[in-house]
């Protein structure tokens, strides 16, 4: 029953307590009436479903959801227990139904930064469940077809019991196959790996025919990555196994143009994988894959698809099919400025040059739109484009006010990548050739003031620990990366330059500031790509150290210094325990503050 309010004669219902509205209204910053169980205007967009409330009074769905997935969880890891499961059960042979399961490893460890590889156990799961087709079973570890296991066995995994204690998911009356588990546990982390997709269709595809379920490459990249997500968990054991069925199922991908949007999002994940564990070769590779694919595909052209004239139409093309509706257009777009976000920001990292074009070409030319919510697409609020460069225009401060797409936290995070690599390329272009040309200087002072003009369009610091979860990791990250755009385009010269070394320093306690925002919850969702901005800060610091201590004793000031550092140190332990790669970067921050 909804909540009865009393009405004032001149200012109608009184306002809802900070906090108050349900997560979809204050998700999109709309005013709710806090009705229950669902608000006016969850039910005049008909998604009185998706109406929860976390005020303190319950426990939404989503929370109960997470609860019972740890349930079940638990309950794998007491079957796995030999002293507890009765009989024994047969090992799945991932070479039986496909030659998909090839299990041998894809790679080895790069031997920079350090040797980072994660070894996980190959071992597939332990025990069966429904029999599957052999492309479904490329999405799942368990088949209960084989003759070797004992009929019983299944029923050892009795989960009702479990799910009886869960009075609010009323609708699970049985245990979901473990590709439905895996899948939830991925979903509140999708954003953190920068995929972006329409989670009500995603689940539906694990239970549409093989032909119109998402393909395997991107599945079991899924999966690969809900493993990752549980370590130590007993799920992490099968992370190896769905890596190897992942890479397997991208061969087969490449067959099919209608599958070429998931390949991309599938190279996308692994990409981040890779690298976040420190195989940076790897990671660079999936990285290069997935940008040559989205400009094979023309997703870098959305919007403009009837401006290119095809002169030589005898030329090999490939063209994807329509979009049936505006969500997947819109998931097309959203996969773009995925593969615009890894390329520009890991490129940095990774030492090399972009791989996406961006110039004025007709072939190289970015006119895809602004990235906006999944939601947006699904209301029928979708940007199409006009064919006019985006990221061009951006820099050149044109077409910015024409469209309010281009202040959408999606679209604020393609700005931060942009101006990230762009100020690393600007600075390291630099030769004392260039002082000779004034080109160089005016190219330095515009992309500057172009770093200081995002910053100003951004939600302000003390506001963003009030953003809706969502959001709130989004802007952490955005913010960072704007401080780690003035870091990277003054490095290369604050050694000898006072002022580049005063914005140096600047920057560096601005994203140190920022920080200050991150609770122990959030290192649970924070992209790891925020793991080199902090990488950035500390090298500045670092150098600030050395210069102190062997220029003049400041005792002062190199206090200030290492305590700065330590407070970087802090975060990057903390976030070093889920990807390796900022635990290398960690390392180095620990060596420095030992003098070493």
């Amino acid at each position: 029953m909804a909540e009865e309010r009393k009405p004032t004669s001149s200012t109608g219902p009184v306002p809802l307590q900070r906090g108050k509205a349900c997560l979809r209204c204050r998700k999109r910053k709309m005013r709710c009436d806090g009705g229950k169980p669902a608000c006016a205007q969850c039910l005049r967009a008909k998604k009185a479903d998706g109406c929860e409330y976390d005020d303190g009074k319950g426990k939404t769905r989503t929370q109960l959801m997470r609860e019972h997935i740890a349930r079940l969880e638990m309950r794998v890891k007491e079957l796995e227990n030999p002293e507890q499961s009765a009989p024994s059960m047969t090992l799945f042979d991932p070479h039986a139904l496909s030659p998909y399961y090839s299990e041998s490893s894809s790679s080895s460890s790069y031997d920079s930064p350090g040797k980072l590889s994660y070894s996980a156990s190959a071992s597939p799961t332990p025990f069966p469940m429904g029999e599957q087709d052999p492309r479904r079973s490329m999405l799942s570890p368990i088949n209960s077809s084989s003759s070797d296991v004992d009929p019983s066995t299944w029923e050892q995994l009795n989960f009702e019991s479990d799910l009886a204690s869960v009075s609010a998911v009323n609708s699970f009356m049985e245990a979901p196959p473990l590709d439905h588990i895996l899948l939830e546990i991925f979903l509140p982390h999708r954003h953190q790996c920068g995929l972006d997709v329409h989670v009500g269709r995603l689940r539906d595809s694990l239970s549409l025919p093989s032909s119109e379920q998402r393909h395997p490459a991107l599945m079991n990249t899924v999966f690969l990555w809900a493993c990752y997500l549980s370590r130590p968990g007993s799920l992490s054991q099968y992370e190896q196994l769905y890596l190897s069925r992942a890479t397997a199922a991208l061969g087969d991908a490449l067959q099919y143009t209608s599958k070429a949007v998931d390949l991309i999002q599938a190279c996308c994940l692994l990409s981040v994988y890779y690298i976040s564990n420190g195989r940076l070769l790897e990671g660079s590779y999936y990285s290069a894959a997935a940008s040559t694919l989205a400009v094979q595909c023309r997703l870098h052209q959305i919007g403009s698809e009837n401006e290119l004239m095809i002169l030589d139409n005898w030329d090999a093309s490939f063209e994807l099919p329509a979009p049936k509706d505006n969500i997947e257009r819109g998931e097309r777009i959203t996969t773009f400025w995925q593969v615009y976000n890894l390329d520009r920001c890991w490129s940095v990292m990774l030492r090399r040059p972009a791989t996406l074009p961006d110039s004025d070409h007709p072939w190289a030319s970015i006119t895809t739109p602004w990235p906006q919510r999944i939601e947006d697409y699904e209301n029928g609020e979708p940007d199409v484009g006009v064919g006019s460069p985006t990221i061009r225009a951006f820099f050149v401060q044109q077409a910015q006010s024409n469209s309010l797409t281009g202040f959408t936290t999606a679209a604020l995070r393609v700005k931060a990548s942009a101006l990230f690599e762009g100020a690393n390329r600007l600075s390291s272009s630099w030769s004392p050739r260039s002082l000779s040309s004034s080109a160089f200087s005016e190219n330095f002072s515009a992309f500057e003031h172009s770093i200081v003009r995002f910053a100003t369009t951004l939600l302000p610091l003390h506001q963003v620990g009030g953003a809706i979860p969502e959001d709130k990791y989004a802007l952490i990250v955005i913010h960072s990366l704007a401080h780690a755009s003035m870091i990277r385009l003054h490095a290369p010269f604050m050694r000898d330059d006072g002022v580049s070394r005063e914005k140096c320093l600047r920057a560096a306690r601005s994203l140190i500031h920022v920080t200050k925002l991150i609770t122990d919850t959030d290192f649970e969702f924070l992209d790891p790509v925020i793991g080199s901005c902090w990488a950035s800060a500390a090298k500045v610091l670092e150098n600030e150290l050395t210069r102190l201590q062997t220029s003049w004793p400041d005792p002062l000031n190199t206090m200030e210094v290492r305590g700065d550092l330590e407070s970087l140190l802090y975060v990057m332990t903390k976030l070093g325990a889920k990807f390796p790669l900022v635990a290398y970067h960690s390392a180095k921050v620990q060596s420095c503050l030992d003098g070493e």
